[in-house]
């Protein structure tokens, strides 16, 4: 199995876009096995189209990828791997959403900006975990939470009003 995984990840840089995507599917169907070699090849890859099928596959595996894409997105401080681990974890949808809002937490500014963007990319699953964070206790999820619906536009500012008990602006 692990050698069926380093040629598949090898063959995430091959030149035939068809061979790639094989590749994506088998890792993904590999499921947690998968996992840490890919983040593994992420971390030491040397293009941004490595990363993006890379982060493809992971999206594929979801739930179990989670914790640790995210640990690793704590541990790393390469903004080009942020950005396609938060793509990643943002593709894995509605399981992403809790781990993301906690990873909040402590997490250095710029790593708060990549989880957010992985939580604007999910859309409507996060909205409403991120509506009871930006009402709870903990001030520092409380910002990160808002800030969060805030830039996710139209859709995440309007629930953040109802949440506070305003009305929508007139158009």
């Amino acid at each position: 199995m692990q050698q069926k995984i380093a040629d598949d990840l090898n063959a995430l840089a091959d030149p035939d876009r068809t061979v790639r995507l094989g590749a994506v599917r088998r890792l993904g169907a590999a499921g947690g096995s998968a996992v840490y070699p890919l983040i593994g090849a992420m971390e030491g890859a040397q293009s941004d189209e490595y990363r993006w099928y890379a982060a493809l596959a992971l999206s594929r595996i979801g739930e179990p990828a989670v914790d640790p894409v995210i640990g690793a997105l704590r541990s790393t401080r390469d903004p080009d791997f942020r950005r396609y681990a938060a793509a990643a974890l943002g593709h894995m949808g509605e399981p992403a959403v809790d781990p993301l809002i906690r990873a909040m937490k402590g997490a250095d500014p710029a790593l708060r900006g990549f989880l957010s963007a992985a939580l604007s990319r999910i859309g409507e699953p996060a909205i409403e975990r991120l509506t009871v964070v930006a009402a709870g206790p903990d001030e520092e999820l409380r910002r990160c939470a808002a800030l969060t619906l805030w830039g996710m536009g139209e859709a995440g500012i309007l629930e953040m009003m109802r949440s506070l008990g305003e009305e929508e602006p007139e158009p």
